[in-house]
């Protein structure tokens, strides 16, 4: 029999295994999740706030409140304990807050980014402010939730103690990233369009970007799968997260793609919300800017950029040496991540 047929047969019969397992797997166990327990503590719209219940250990005095992307599911910072950067926070005794915006429908399509920013967002830090009981938080922003969290923080010096930026665009027109070229010229000689961006979209496109790598590479070591069941709960929690993308409310992704990508204000510091000059040199907090090298989603340059801004008596930037979100889900480099935010946010500036 020919090597490739050999591999060929192998693989099927894997194949066939991993399915006869999937077959008998209760499918009740496989709709619960096992994140770490929280509670939920305000709710707006679609938009839930949630508080992680803390760990049995000495407790930090300062919150840090999670900001994810509007793309995917915030989920994916505890998406199993044994690779859940928010668990990992919560045995260093820190209090997590994480905002979860929901899955935005048609009625959400006139939903612009000064609502999310300077409405949905400017609520979230108000309510741990509230619910801690302390003056100023530490915000963590992921992405393009790492977007979010440098306009609040510029646009509310006063609320935040520390900001870390996480995988965070800042310079939207590197040349050499394909996201940032299709954001670029998506949106160039159109109209303005406010019916919402389908989730399912999207999903194809980050596909599209390492096309070998996420529809044919992951089911090569199936052999892998089917006699690890820690291995497959992984794989499958993240093949959940990978196809459950919200759809984008309509403005508020238009005014993205035009401000940010296309124009790229926020670098060329011409950006406005809500008629308000939205400039990074506002920033009075200390500023933790941690970028992957291997990143093909936010180039490492575009994330430098935030070094141009920021004074450099506030600045600090770390990079891991990982994907986009290998950077925080990966177990050797997540736990480089955290003993490195943990000393960043324990030290005293």
């Amino acid at each position: 029999m020919p090597p490739s047929s050999y591999r060929s047969k192998h693989w099927a019969n894997d194949f066939k295994q991993l399915m006869d397992q999937l077959e008998h797997i209760d499918s009740d166990h496989q709709k619960s999740s096992n994140h770490s327990p929280y509670e939920l503590i305000h709710q707006e719209n679609k938009l839930r706030l949630f508080r992680y219940l803390p760990l049995d250990v000495p407790q930090k005095s300062t919150p840090i409140l999670c900001v994810y992307a509007l793309i995917n599911r915030p989920y994916i910072l505890d998406i199993v304990p044994e690779r859940s950067l928010v668990l990992r926070l919560l045995k260093q005794g820190y209090p997590v807050y994480l905002v979860d915006w929901g899955y935005p429908d048609a009625s959400d399509c006139l939903t612009s980014l000064n609502d999310y920013i300077n409405g949905l967002l400017y609520r979230c830090v108000q309510q741990v402010k509230r619910h801690s009981d302390v003056q100023k938080i530490d915000l963590l922003g992921i992405c393009q939730g790492g977007v979010f969290s440098l306009c609040y923080t510029a646009l509310h010096p006063n609320c935040i103690r520390k900001l870390i930026t996480l995988v965070t665009p800042v310079d939207f027109q590197i040349k050499e990233n394909a996201v940032e070229q299709w954001g670029k010229n998506a949106f160039i000689d159109q109209e303005p369009s406010h019916h919402n961006i389908p989730g399912q979209a999207l999903t194809l496109l980050f596909k599209t970007l390492k096309p070998f790598q996420l529809n044919r590479e992951k089911y090569r070591k199936l052999d892998q799968l089917i006699h690890d069941k820690k291995q497959l709960n992984f794989f499958l929690k993240m093949e959940k997260w990978i196809n459950d993308s919200p759809d984008l409310a309509g403005k508020a992704a238009d005014e993205f793609g035009r401000y940010f990508y296309q124009k790229n204000q926020l670098h060329l510091k011409t950006l406005r919300l809500g008629d308000v000059a939205v400039l990074l040199e506002n920033i009075r907090c200390p500023v933790l800017n941690i970028y992957a090298t291997y990143d093909h989603i936010v180039a490492p340059q575009s994330s430098a950029a935030l070094q141009q801004h920021i004074s450099p008596k506030l600045y600090q930037e770390f990079k891991l040496e990982g994907g986009h979100i290998g950077a925080f889900i990966n177990k050797a480099t997540q736990q480089v991540l955290v003993n490195r935010v943990d000393a960043w946010l324990s030290a005293v500036n």
